[in-house]
Formats: structure tokens, C-alpha cells, sequence
């Protein structure tokens, strides 16, 4: 793969001055993956994480009490699409959705902005979380931006993914032509399947610490719910450089 790590709450506190919402994240509703402890667990999380876009308020990410220590998730990152310095301070997963509106959001409005922000101090890494009961072209899309993996275009192909709301294969197989990538093996991948068992090994992994909406962020193992503004990713960051969050 290119290369450009328990269960609970987001990792910080989050003193809200927003009104909690749910229209920063697409929630995947597929009861089988979730027992009632992890619902419980995470919910809190939730709700800490959603914030409403937009709004001129702040929300303040403050270091947590010696009583409230945050939960730092180890999230594996090697063999996973990535770029950045491998010594960046700062590494930043997310779980994503390529048919998410939330997550284009997230692209559209602050994924460059954020980058600019922080030069050659963010390592990112993107891991798959399609939405398949609510998303029916998400996978499909994981798997076509795999391929393009293979030959090496992998964050070019994620651009254009995000550049739209257009989906199916017909779209797929412009964008490689566009790119330069060979169609024949291009449309050869994305029908041999090879790529299933690494997204659904995604999926589960995502399930298993409590991820269940998208866009979900973790930033140096710190968890961030929600296409959230700017502000809200800097105030974390820089906590975190400042080392003030255990």
C-alpha cells in the first residue's frame, strides 16, 4: 500500500458551546456489529463529538482533569494510504465514507486548510469506513481507490472522489483515464475482489473500538467526531504539540 496506531469516548474533554447535532457525521445503522455495551460506551462520545457547523461560537478542547485521563487509541497505520514525514508529531487517521457528504465536507472546507496550517508536522492516513447500508456506491469507491493504489495514484484518485457526488464505475474508470492509469488493469481490479477482505477488515477494526459514524477522526490516537471546523481540529493539535494532553 502507499505510505504518503480501548473502547470508549472521545479522548478529550469537550466543553460545548454548540447545540449537540448529528448533521456533522453519517451514522452507520447496522444493529449486528453492536452489542449494547459498545452503543452505551461510545454514545457518550457522540455526543461530545457532534458539532454543529457554521455557528460562530467555539468549542474548547480543554486538557482533561488528572480525574478524567484521556483515552489514547493505539490505531495500526502501516500498510494503509498515507503521506506526510513518517516523523511527523502529529498523525492523524481518519475513518471515512467516499460517499459521505459529512466527509466531502470535511474535505471541501478544512482537509487542505488544516494541512496548510500545520507544514510538515501532519502525517495523514486514510482508513475505509463505507456506510453499506446507507451508501451503496461507498464500497465500490473504496475498492476503485485501492486499485488506483496499486499504480500508485492513490491521493489523486481520492481527490476526485471527493471532487463530486458522482459515483459508478463508468465514473471510475474516467477518472483513471484522466490520471493516466492503466485502464486495463484498473478494470481488471476492480473486478477480481481483491481488495474486499482489506476494507472489511477496516470496517470490523472501526466497529471494534467504538467507531460508528463518518467522519471520525484520531489525531496522535485522540479521537474527533464530526466534519468539525478548523478551530476545533487546531485547539486539539496544538494541545497536543504543547503537550498538554497526557
Amino acid at each position: 500500500m502507499a505510505t504518503k496506531s480501548k473502547k470508549s469516548t472521545p479522548v478529550v474533554e469537550v466543553e460545548e458551546m454548540y447545540t449537540p447535532d448529528a448533521e456533522d457525521t453519517i451514522t452507520l445503522k447496522r444493529s449486528h456489529f453492536y452489542s449494547a455495551l459498545v452503543v452505551l460506551a461510545f454514545g457518550v462520545g457522540l455526543m461530545l463529538g457532534y458539532v454543529l457547523w457554521g455557528r460562530s461560537s467555539v468549542v474548547t478542547v480543554a486538557a482533561p482533569t488528572e480525574e478524567q485521563q484521556p483515552i489514547r487509541y493505539d490505531i495500526p497505520t502501516e500498510g494503509f494510504p498515507s503521506f506526510g514525514p513518517d516523523d511527523a508529531p502529529i498523525t492523524i487517521v481518519e475513518f471515512s465514507d467516499f460517499q459521505c457528504p459529512f466527509c466531502r465536507r470535511f474535505h471541501e472546507q478544512t482537509y487542505q486548510a488544516l494541512l496548510d496550517a500545520y507544514p510538515g508536522q501532519i502525517r495523514f492516513v486514510y482508513r475505509n469506513l463505507p456506510l453499506t447500508s446507507i451508501h451503496p456506491d461507498a464500497m465500490p469507491a473504496a475498492v476503485a481507490s485501492l486499485c488506483a493504489n496499486d499504480q500508485n495514484v492513490y491521493w489523486d484518485f481520492h481527490e476526485k472522489l471527493f471532487s463530486s457526488d458522482a459515483f459508478g464505475r463508468d465514473v471510475y474508470v474516467q477518472y483513471a483515464t484522466d490520471l493516466g492509469i492503466d485502464v486495463e488493469e484498473f478494470t481488471a481490479c476492480l473486478d477480481s475482489g481483491k481488495h474486499d477482505d482489506f476494507i472489511d477488515q477496516d470496517m470490523q477494526y472501526a466497529f471494534s473500538i467504538g467507531v460508528q459514524s463518518t467522519p471520525t477522526f484520531f489525531i496522535n490516537g485522540l479521537a474527533l467526531v464530526g466534519a468539525q471546523p478548523l478551530p476545533n481540529f487546531q485547539q486539539l493539535i496544538d494541545q497536543e504539540l504543547a503537550g498538554e494532553i497526557p
